[in-house]
C-alpha cells in the first residue's frame, strides 16, 4: 500500500463510518515506534505506522484508521478528543475501532539485568543499568562490589 492508497482507504473509512469528508492528509511516518498512529492537531493530518500494516494486515490498519478518524472529527466539532473523555469513548463504540492498537511483536524485546554481588557479605544487587563498580560500594556493609556475568 503507497502514500496515495492509504488516503484514499482514509477517506472513505470516514464517509462510510463517520458520513462526514476527511479533507486532510493521511500518511506513513516510519519514525513512529509504540504507536499505531497520531492525529496531528495543528494541520489535521494523521500519521500511521506502517509496521502495523505489515504485521497485522489491513483489517488492524483500518482500526487505527477509525481511531484516529474519531480525534479528527470530535476535534474539528469541537467535542472532547481525548483518550479520557466521554464523548471520544463513545464514538469508537459506535464505529467499531479500538481503543488501543495490538502490540508489534518486534516491541516485545526483553531487557537484560545484571546482578551484582558484595564481595564481603554476599548482598547481591540486581540492576538495569550498569554501575561502576570502582565508584560504588555496598550499601549494607562498605565492602567492593562486583558483577556477576552468568554464563550461556
Amino acid at each position: 500500500m503507497d502514500e496515495q492508497q492509504l488516503q484514499q482507504l482514509t477517506e472513505q473509512i470516514s464517509l462510510a463510518y463517520f458520513k462526514k469528508p476527511f479533507r486532510h492528509k493521511a500518511y506513513f511516518n516510519n519514525r513512529l515506534k509504540t504507536t499505531g498512529g497520531r492525529y496531528l492537531l495543528h494541520s489535521h493530518d494523521i500519521e500511521l505506522n506502517k509496521k502495523y500494516l505489515v504485521e497485522h494486515g489491513q483489517k488492524e490498519l483500518e482500526g487505527i484508521i477509525k481511531h484516529e478518524l474519531c480525534h479528527y472529527h470530535l476535534h474539528l466539532e469541537g467535542k472532547g478528543y481525548k483518550h479520557r473523555d466521554k464523548e471520544f469513548r463513545m464514538l469508537l463504540k459506535e464505529v467499531g475501532a479500538p481503543r488501543f492498537c495490538t502490540p508489534l511483536s518486534s516491541k516485545k524485546q526483553t531487557r537484560k539485568n545484571r546482578t551484582y554481588r558484595c564481595t564481603e557479605c554476599g548482598q547481591t544487587f540486581i540492576r538495569k543499568r550498569a554501575i561502576d563498580t570502582k565508584r560504588y560500594v555496598c550499601g549494607k556493609c562498605g565492602g567492593k562490589i562486583k558483577e556477576i556475568i552468568k554464563k550461556g
